[in-house]
């Protein structure tokens, strides 16, 4: 539970409300309960799914088992991708807060650190990111007091600002989806927890329902103090929300929650993206020499080692708004193929079995297409660029064992 919580209280809450806000105005709340309503059906699915198949590597091997090699490659090659784009987000919102000048070294040293945390093993980690989960809810619980405790605070003020609109409403809930999402980090850490069919559903719901209460109070707080026009345009949004209620003392409070928060999602991010190049080597879909487990911690220190020199890279270049678009778009790809996965166990589990990742399935495609159109492109680009390369290895084969 703790570390979906690390995953899903990080960057996004404190950035995701403008952006949101932006797509949505006034019916910011309406694109939150349309994430959530995805992200709860995804959480379903992959939960069934996490406990019929309790290996590392998620939605990629609930794909190769229930719909074919192809599908599960093609998960994998979603979330690897998009997720690594998400790691350097991470860690460059991590270097923007601390320092701004220095953003890129910042974010590079963040993600050294993560990698040799996550090295030492998964209970190291999750004791970190208890830590850090529960001093981001401190801070959260402070903006939230102090919002709707002010005078200004009304909900008067939640009416307004940009024109709402059908799609305006997906793209919202497309874009709190990313933040949303680290309920994936629980499923690919199946092998390494003990009675997964038990303990994985659990703390998938319980995570998800408690980001789901944190974002909302959230989100409630700063339409009523800001209203959506002015909170649209704030690239700082918390930050401005505890200004404008009068409580500026705590803006310093709220830029460092921010740097923690994203931490934690860095922090449960490469662990749920080395898993899955775990799982792609052992099937020889990436270098077999990223298969290895360590001896002594029992984590895939190479596979560890590798995301996290990939992401460093990514974070001394990348511009971080650029690297979110992306990323929601191979992670809603990734939980469409969840969802059609779990889709196959409805013959199990009654009505609702079949419904639940239907209603996912859909959703999923609603919220990828609806997106902006930089993020369709380049997200669909990458995920015909890696059809192609399975295509291509499979045709070498074929051709080999002739």
């Amino acid at each position: 539970m703790v570390i979906g919580l690390g995953a899903m209280l990080g960057a996004g809450i404190f950035a995701a409300p403008g952006p949101a806000a932006r797509a949505a105005g006034s019916a910011l709340l309406a694109g939150l309960a349309v994430a959530a309503v995805v992200a709860y059906c995804n959480a379903t699915s992959s939960a069934r799914l996490a406990a019929r198949y309790p290996a590392s590597g998620g939605a990629y091997v609930y794909g190769r088992e229930r719909l074919g090699a192809f599908w599960g490659y093609l998960a994998g090659w979603a979330f690897v991708t998009g997720k690594t784009a998400s790691c350097a987000a991470m860690a460059l919102t991590v270097g923007t807060y601390v320092s701004p000048a220095h953003a890129h070294v910042v974010a590079v040293g963040a993600v050294v650190v993560v990698t040799a945390v996550d090295y030492a093993g998964v209970r190291k980690s999750a004791w970190l990111t208890r830590v850090i989960v529960t001093l981001v809810l401190a801070v959260l619980a402070a903006v939230v007091a102090v919002s709707l405790a002010a005078g200004t605070a009304g909900v008067t003020h939640a009416g307004g600002g940009p024109r709402v609109s059908f799609g305006g409403v997906l793209q919202a809930g497309g874009l709190l989806f990313f933040a949303f999402a680290g309920y994936a980090r629980i499923a690919t850490l199946g092998e390494e927890v003990r009675d997964p069919a038990r303990t994985v559903p659990r703390a998938v719901r319980l995570a998800l329902g408690t980001t789901v209460v944190v974002y909302a109070l959230v989100a409630v707080s700063a339409l009523t103090v800001l209203g959506p026009g002015r909170l649209a345009e704030s690239p700082a949004p918390l930050v401005e929300t505890v200004r404008a209620a009068g409580a500026g003392r705590l803006a310093p409070v709220v830029r460092a929650g921010a740097a923690l928060a994203s931490l934690g999602s860095l922090l449960a991010l490469v662990l749920g993206v080395s898993r899955t190049v775990l799982a792609m080597a052992r099937d020889r879909h990436l270098p077999p020499v990223l298969s290895a487990v360590h001896p002594r911690f029992k984590v895939p220190h190479r596979a560890g080692a590798a995301v996290g020199a990939v992401v460093a890279v990514v974070a001394a270049v990348a511009d971080v708004r650029a690297a979110i678009g992306f990323s929601s778009f191979g992670v809603l790809a990734y939980y469409a193929v969840a969802n059609a996965s779990a889709w196959t166990l409805s013959g199990t589990g009654g009505g609702r079995a079949g419904l639940v990742p239907a209603v996912g399935l859909a959703g999923c495609l609603a919220l990828a297409l609806a997106l902006p159109m930089a993020s369709v492109i380049s997200g669909a680009a990458v995920l015909a660029a890696g059809a192609a390369i399975y295509g291509a290895r499979r045709a070498l084969a074929g051709r080999a064992a002739a």
